[in-house]
């Protein structure tokens, strides 16, 4: 499970966006993923412990039960716009490579490209559901990593570079190896990567219904807080290899005087097919459509889970003999709306991949940080009809804020602490509305504070 999920985790943002980026950001992204660790672990000492003893099938329902049918609905549609929009543009990546290296030189257009790439998904996922994600995730988690690791022994080789303690040596020496930034003007800020890692893990993976169903899959609270142990370390470690990549990939440019590509995330596919070897271009090639189909599969099947669950009320309205049948045009719909935002992001999206991804999070994930705050660090209810109000007015006030930080806070740049600041004015927009003090139910961390 943990293997597995990595490729989920990572997908194909990370495999071109991350080495592509240490050419304008160093290694500064790793500040992000040291504040994953703590994150996990917020995950597994108190979010696991709450989705097992509360027995959710739909991790959304919690909020019904602590505030009341309008949080619950708001918490549920802020999961299902962000993963749509967050996986159609993971998949509009990986589908773009595919099309300048392998489906243009064919005369197949990008649409044809990517309405192929989704369908093959849903076929997947329609006949096996979540088992069938836990294993194929696996093998295109190995796929991925496999291709990592040959694309760094290939360019090892090319650069002249004997054995890993060379290879660790050219990395660690080069300039771009730089981890840390204590600048806190800047957006790159130590403690701003650091508190925004901390926070995209708590909401991407703990509150995302996505990750957090593929450990409530595992047999006991302990196995998916095992899950959670090793799924970490391994993450750090996959992390620190796709960005030594990109230290290899600008070295390998430098060497060779090949002109660079305006944009960082075409870094590695140019390089992999025009510049490497041909065994080097289909080793990217495999490792990017494993990277793009161990995110979307999984996607489809949350999303699916979610609208049914939390919104259709599956198993309160249908019998039993309907629900296959509601759960299949459910997956189906979802997947053609996967293929819409994939073909409206190709018109729209003109910056780092990676860094659309966390932008899209700061802004559909904030409100639920803040929801999820409030249920369970305080003994208030809130104005239940008034909790998506203030779903619309945090997202809003952020934006505003974010674009005027520099006039309006002399000088301070918002970077992925956006999602910080959504959360809290999400939490304080809660605390106004409040209702009176309560005990909340049983199993919350708040009913023994």
């Amino acid at each position: 499970m943990a293997f597995g999920m990595i490729g989920a985790s990572l997908s194909g943002v990370t495999f071109i966006s991350v080495p592509g980026e240490v050419g304008s950001s160093n290694f500064h992204y790793f500040q992000v993923v040291l504040g994953y660790t703590l994150g996990y672990l917020v995950i597994a000492r108190v979010l696991l412990p709450l989705y097992y003893r509360l027995n959710l099938v739909s991790i959304y329902s919690y909020l019904e039960t602590r505030f009341g049918f309008w949080s619950y609905k708001t918490g549920a549609f802020f999961f299902i716009l962000s993963r749509t929009l967050g996986s159609s543009i993971r998949v509009f990546l990986v589908a773009g490579v595919l099309q300048l290296i392998l489906f243009e030189p064919l005369g197949i257009p990008f649409w044809v490209a990517v309405l192929l790439t989704v369908s093959l998904i849903w076929i997947y996922t329609h006949r096996g559901g979540i088992k069938t994600v836990v294993w194929t995730d696996t093998l295109q988690t190995f796929f991925m990593l496999a291709a990592v690791v040959s694309a760094l022994v290939l360019l090892a080789q090319s650069l002249g570079i004997q054995g890993p303690l060379e290879l660790i040596d050219r990395v660690s020496s080069d300039t771009r190896s730089q981890i840390f930034d204590w600048n806190w003007q800047s957006a790159n800020n130590f403690w701003k990567q650091f508190a925004s890692g901390m926070f995209i893990t708590i909401v991407m993976t703990g509150l995302d219904q996505d990750m957090m169903q593929k450990n409530l899959t595992c047999k006991s609270l302990g196995e998916a807080q095992k899950n959670m142990f090793w799924f970490t370390l391994i993450l750090v470690f996959v992390n620190l290899l796709f960005l030594s990549l990109g230290i290899l990939l600008y070295q390998y440019a430098a060497q060779e005087e090949i002109s660079l590509p305006a944009r960082t995330d075409d870094l590695y596919p140019f390089l992999a097919t025009n510049h490497m070897t041909a065994f080097a271009g289909i080793i990217f090639i495999l490792g990017i459509t494993a990277a793009a189909y161990s995110s979307a599969d999984s996607t489809l099947t949350a999303l699916t889970t979610s609208f049914c669950y939390d919104f259709l009320q599956i198993e309160r309205r249908y019998p039993a003999e309907k629900r296959t049948q509601v759960r299949k045009q459910v997956h189906l719909a979802f997947t053609l709306l996967m293929f819409l935002c994939i073909m409206a992001f190709r018109w729209l999206n003109d910056q780092s991949v990676i860094t659309a991804v966390f932008k899209i999070a700061g802004y559909t994930y904030g409100p639920l940080l803040g929801l999820y705050a409030f249920g369970l660090f305080t003994r208030w209810q809130v104005q239940d009809k008034k909790v998506p109000l203030a779903g619309i007015l945090a997202p809003t006030l952020t934006f505003l804020i974010t674009q005027n930080s520099e006039s309006w806070l002399w000088g301070y740049q918002f970077g992925f602490e956006a999602l910080i600041l959504n959360g809290a004015l999400m939490f304080l927009l809660l605390f106004l509305w409040r209702g009176k003090e309560v005990v909340p139910p049983a199993g919350t961390p708040a009913a023994s504070l």
